[in-house]
């Protein structure tokens, strides 16, 4: 399994890459993970590590041998560009992704917020729905979910955004019954 995202998929603060949901769920389904991605990028964001989603592709993922499941989770950085700019973005990310590796399953996840997600995410979301309709992928909404079942600290960091290792454990629970579908 292989996945490009943001700090949500590679880790933050006191949660590191390895410990971060992408590497929680792939273990969890027995898989091995190969994390792409920076803190902060996103379909248009270039983050501080200077690259997209899709030069991340290309620069972690694309040479390597066909995974059977590519996810591509994020959306939470790219909410001041213009939603119609972030879809056709991610849309040649997983036209690159499928004519690369034409038998990968390709999983899109809309973006992460574990407490109450700004409007605009809403409308991130519905352009990646939208984007995985249209090249026959699967999307994950990440939004229809409350994850605040208990204390608030449990599941978020003091920024009030990045997850806990709980919360992490939450998302990579939900992230592999998801793709063990």
């Amino acid at each position: 399994m292989m996945v490009i995202g943001d700090s949500f998929t590679v880790g933050s603060g006191p949660v590191p890459r390895w410990r971060a949901y992408a590497c929680e769920a792939a273990r969890l389904l027995g898989w091995q993970p190969v994390i792409a991605g920076a803190g902060g990028t996103g379909y248009l964001s270039r983050g501080r590590a200077g690259r997209t989603f899709q030069e991340s592709f290309e620069a972690e993922l694309a040479w390597r041998p066909a995974p059977d499941v590519l996810v591509i989770s994020g959306g939470h950085n790219d909410l001041r560009w213009a939603t119609p700019d972030v879809g056709r973005a991610a849309a040649k990310l997983a036209a690159t992704a499928g004519a690369r590796w034409p038998h990968t399953r390709i999983v899109l996840v809309g973006p992460i917020w574990l407490d109450t997600p700004p409007r605009k995410a809403y409308q991130i979301r519905d352009a990646l729905a939208e984007v995985a309709g249209g090249a026959g992928i699967d999307f994950l909404d990440p939004l229809e979910r409350h994850w605040m079942t208990g204390a608030r600290e449990k599941v978020l960091l003091p920024d009030g955004v990045h997850p806990t290792r709980s919360g992490h454990l939450l998302l990579a629970r939900w992230l592999a019954g998801e793709l063990s579908v």
